[in-house]
């Protein structure tokens, strides 16, 4: 191969492949680890992992879980938090109920009253939050105590929903044909899968798309990244937040109904600790605090791994309830120390680079002690 002038060879291009990006790696990390220990899990333990209905019943029992997850990915991204989830969760559960049964409600008055009790919360959040500067921490602490308040005020007792219409919405179930285990007669059943899954599985790919493809997505990343540098690009900062602790609360609502139609059931204790748990999921997921990095997929891997671990902890006969708050504690630090050193080694280059650099700083320091 000659150049245009006939004189010199022509050097073949050189595609040059774009590095993956902290996120995505982070997201792949954290599916590589699910997948090793469920496999893990079926291989020691055998049992009820081997059964598809147990996979499944991790969606089923934790669909809720898995979009208030998301809510919190987002506003984590940004740079913020929200403790107010679990305690609105909760009220939108008590509420509901109240007015299905005591008012005589609809179905969908119920959705509608769901809805709106999350984006009320979301939009007056989101307002202290974005434009009086209020740490969010603070603004969804006082939400979080004012959801535990209104709880009470609707209802101090625990209540279970018996509305017809309700009802036969929390029975439905959704057969998934071809899966399914064997029961105690030697009679196939199928496999099956709540709403609520459903629901949550559509939050996640809607999430995904905006984080990805739109420009509220890339503005969320850019303000959890860099304020300053977002405020430099033209991106309006305090809308960015605002939209994201509106966007939690309204998925915080929807998370309150189908956490409604898994239990059937309202108590002032309900989704206890869940504001934690979804946190706790982002994380392992690989969103981190600091902001600017996440993916909701990754959150989805988080609330299967936690939820895994604490199978694994019943399935290894540990069933009083502090080996589950040790074993999630202990897995969440492992993940932050691994996202900490995975994100280290890459900023400096790789391992050779990160070890080259620890042993310059050691000879500085011992040629410093020397001449001291």
């Amino acid at each position: 191969m000659t150049s245009k002038n006939g004189l010199m060879p022509e050097k073949p291009k050189i595609a040059h492949r774009e590095p993956i990006s902290n996120t995505n790696l982070l997201m792949f990390i954290t599916i590589g680890i699910f997948v090793v220990m469920y496999g893990l899990a079926m291989l020691i333990w055998g049992g009820g992992f081997l059964n598809p209905q147990q996979f499944l019943d991790i969606f089923n029992n934790n669909a809720f879980l898995i979009v208030i997850s998301c809510g919190l990915t987002l506003v984590m991204i940004s740079g913020g938090i929200d403790i107010s989830v679990g305690g609105l969760t909760a009220l939108v559960t008590m509420v509901c109920i109240v007015y299905l049964d005591s008012h005589g409600g609809s179905l969908f008055g119920s959705i509608v009253l769901a809805l709106s009790i999350g984006l009320a919360f979301g939009l007056f959040q989101g307002m202290l939050v974005a434009y009086l500067d209020i740490q969010p921490f603070i603004v969804t602490l006082a939400g979080m105590y004012m959801t535990k308040g209104l709880i009470t005020m609707v209802s101090a007792a625990p209540r279970t929903a018996a509305h017809e219409a309700f009802v036969a919405l929390k029975q439905f179930r959704i057969v998934i044909p071809g899966i399914g285990y064997e029961g105690k007669g030697g009679n196939f059943i199928p496999a099956r899968v709540e709403p609520g899954v459903i629901i949550a599985i559509v939050i996640v790919l809607v999430i995904f798309f905006i984080l990805k493809w739109s420009r509220f997505g890339r503005n969320l990343y850019a303000v959890g990244g860099n304020k300053q540098s977002a405020l430099m690009l033209g991106i309006n900062v305090k809308r960015t937040k605002f939209y994201s602790h509106v966007l939690s609360g309204l998925l915080a609502g929807i998370g309150g109904y189908v956490y409604l139609m898994r239990t059937g059931a309202g108590d002032p204790t309900s989704a206890s600790a869940a504001e934690m748990k979804a946190i706790a999921s982002a994380i392992i997921g690989g969103t981190m605090l600091t902001g600017g990095v996440g993916n909701v997929i990754g959150t989805l891997f988080g609330v299967l791994t936690l939820m895994t671990i604490n199978n694994i902890v019943l399935a290894s006969g540990l069933r009083e309830p502090y080996w589950q708050s040790i074993t999630t504690g202990l897995m969440l630090t492992f993940f932050i120390l691994l996202q900490s050193i995975v994100l280290k080694i890459r900023d400096k280059g790789g391992i050779k680079s990160l070890l080259r650099d620890w042993n310059k700083t050691d000879q500085k320091s011992v040629k410093k002690d020397f001449t001291a």
